[in-house]
């Protein structure tokens, strides 16, 4: 069994928060807390394949130049070599979970793409 509270915990960016609840060589889930104007670096994985799923909060995802909004419950697939960027660009903060096959340790190119 695994929670938040006995998960590896680990922080990235402008004060976002990541919880590390699945953690093998061919699965990773990670429940993620990013606040208000924070955001991730564009980037891209060669080889995992992604599902961004929302739980609190409203997500903006640029993938291949087209942002969309995700609200909760709301999720979207990346595929490999898909560059990417998750932002906050609301007045709260956003939770979601990053699913990701394989694991996307050593697998992350900064950059690409147009946006």
């Amino acid at each position: 069994m695994i929670s938040k509270d006995s998960a590896e915990h680990y922080t990235w960016g402008a004060g976002c928060n990541g919880w590390r609840l699945v953690d093998q060589p061919g699965l990773s889930v990670i429940h993620e807390r990013v606040p208000p104007g924070a955001f991730e670096v564009r980037h891209f994985h060669q080889q995992a394949r992604q599902f961004f799923f929302v739980l609190a909060g409203t997500a903006t995802l640029e993938l291949n130049g087209t942002r969309e909004t995700l609200g909760p419950h709301q999720g979207i697939e990346i595929s490999p070599g898909a560059p990417h960027q998750l932002l906050n660009l609301s007045n709260s903060d956003i939770e979601f979970l990053v699913i990701s096959q394989p694991t996307t340790r050593g697998d992350r190119v900064v950059g690409g793409g147009d946006g």
